[in-house]
């Protein structure tokens, strides 16, 4: 049965990075397209509300939601979805899919770092696991440095240049920057999203309701973000949706991307914890990469190849010593039964 259960859960986060590695595909396109990055985020929130609402009303309507779970889903919502959205669209342009999904592999690690002050994860650096964490989160980290530091070669064919690119692209340095200040963007929504991971395992304790806490949370993000683009933009046009492309990746991306693997995502925190979860993050990195080369035709960089590789092993490093702890517990809890002596 535990077996199964896992095979359960290990099935459904391998769906889910597969949907998200087609919304990041769509969303290279259409931000390629000009579209804007907030009306983006609003609509997709918007259409993830809408989809939502219903099915919540109908499995959650027997639940009660307090005051301080609203406030924490207000706070999820712009911490976990409005900001780190907007910051990953923007990176997204700056840099390339495969690149930015580089950067989502320091999520796990950053979420046991932010897990370790409010108690959900343990370091005891005198234990096997404790030290195989504290590796694992060094080498993660040392490979996010690398991805924000160095671009590296081309990888694929680094000797093809168009013609056009040549004349349209802007100078080696420009690029250079761009690609930096990308990075560092990236960098902090990563941070950002792995606060949500931490704020869903005590919202998930308290109300275990995923359809709904998913359906408001897309109604939060959806003002925040609405918001937002009226502070920043004050432009109608950045409203209009121009083409059935654009219309269908806001319509993927709210239903899939916001709404069903978010009912995922939360349903596996409660059953497996943030770290678990955030853990199947690098088969989103590996799914774009096929789709971004195959499809849109990305170069893959030399440094971006490296950092990742990093930030993988560091991270399944870490991985490693959290199975071990959990083994060390079971160990401990079965111990008192062996020495009891029956008559």
């Amino acid at each position: 049965m535990h077996c199964h259960e896992l095979c359960k859960q290990v099935s459904i986060m391998i769906l889910v990075n597969l949907a998200l590695a087609f919304v990041n595909l769509l969303l290279k396109k259409v931000l390629n397209e000009g579209m804007d990055y907030m009306s983006i985020v609003t609509y997709r929130q918007t259409i993830s509300f809408i989809f939502m609402a219903p099915i919540a009303c109908f499995y959650d309507r027997k639940h009660k939601l307090r005051v301080h779970i609203i406030c924490l889903l207000f706070l999820s919502a712009l911490l976990g979805i409005t900001l780190p959205q907007y910051l990953f669209l923007i990176g997204l342009e700056y840099t390339s899919a495969t690149f930015s999904c580089a950067f989502l592999n320091m999520v796990p690690v950053f979420t046991f770092i932010m897990a370790v002050p409010f108690g959900i994860e343990k370091v005891n650096v005198q234990s096997k696991s404790g030290k195989a964490k504290v590796l694992g989160t060094t080498v993660c980290i040392g490979g996010a440095v690398l991805l924000v530091l160095y671009k590296g070669m081309p990888l694929i064919d680094p000797h093809s240049q168009h013609i056009a690119d040549e004349v349209t692209s802007p100078t080696p340095s420009a690029k250079l920057e761009k690609w930096i200040i990308g990075s560092i963007i990236l960098t902090i929504g990563c941070l950002l999203w792995s606060s949500w991971f931490i704020i869903q395992a005590k919202i998930s304790k308290k109300y275990p309701c995923q359809y709904s806490s998913t359906a408001i949370l897309s109604l939060f993000a959806a003002i925040q973000s609405a918001i937002l683009t009226l502070i920043i933009k004050r432009n109608n046009a950045s409203w209009i949706l121009k083409g059935k492309l654009e219309i269908m990746c806001v319509i993927y991306t709210g239903l899939v991307g916001s709404g069903l693997c978010y009912v995922a995502m939360s349903w596996c925190v409660k059953q497996r914890g943030p770290v678990f979860t955030a853990a199947f993050t690098p088969l989103l990195q590996i799914f774009v990469a096929i789709l971004d080369f195959s499809l849109l035709k990305e170069e893959i960089y030399l440094g971006s190849v490296a950092g990742s590789s990093l930030v993988i092993a560091g991270m399944y490093i870490l991985l490693w010593g959290k199975g071990k702890e959990g083994e060390q517990y079971v160990l401990k809890d079965t111990q008192p039964n062996e020495d009891v002596d029956f008559p």
